[in-house]
């Protein structure tokens, strides 16, 4: 079976408000360490389990589409308001959910404090 799982980014200084304002600082308490979310993507292929994975950019460019009385209108996103919002995600083959927890904690431990969600994956045309 393959599961999501889900990065959630906080609205906070990201990297584009630091290229926009190079001189600028904001205070981080987590750890973000990238080179071993690398490592641990890297380990996620050689154990077969790594299927596809890919970030997003800034919240601040998402567009929404939605239909209002029959016709589609487009506004600036994101689609839901919130201090967090997804940031990327990683689909992975694991025999049962105890074994996509298993990843979910690893990548939880290296992106501390970023929460990750794991949930089912429906990878057919059916759904």
């Amino acid at each position: 079976m393959h599961y999501w799982l889900m990065k959630t980014e906080p609205d906070t200084f990201g990297v584009d408000d630091l290229a926009a304002a190079p001189r600028a600082t904001t205070a981080w308490d987590g750890v973000r360490n990238y080179q071993a979310r690398n490592m641990l993507r890297d380990d996620m292929k050689r154990a077969g389990a790594w299927v596809f994975s890919g970030g997003l950019h800034d919240v601040s460019t998402a567009t929404v589409v939605r239909v209002n009385d029959g016709e589609p209108l487009i506004t600036d996103g994101p689609y839901a308001e919130g201090k967090e919002h997804l940031g990327g995600f990683t689909i992975i083959k694991a025999a049962d959910l105890d074994g996509a927890l298993d990843w979910g904690r690893k990548l939880a431990t290296v992106l501390t404090p970023l929460a990750i969600e794991v949930r089912p994956f429906h990878d057919d045309a059916t759904h």
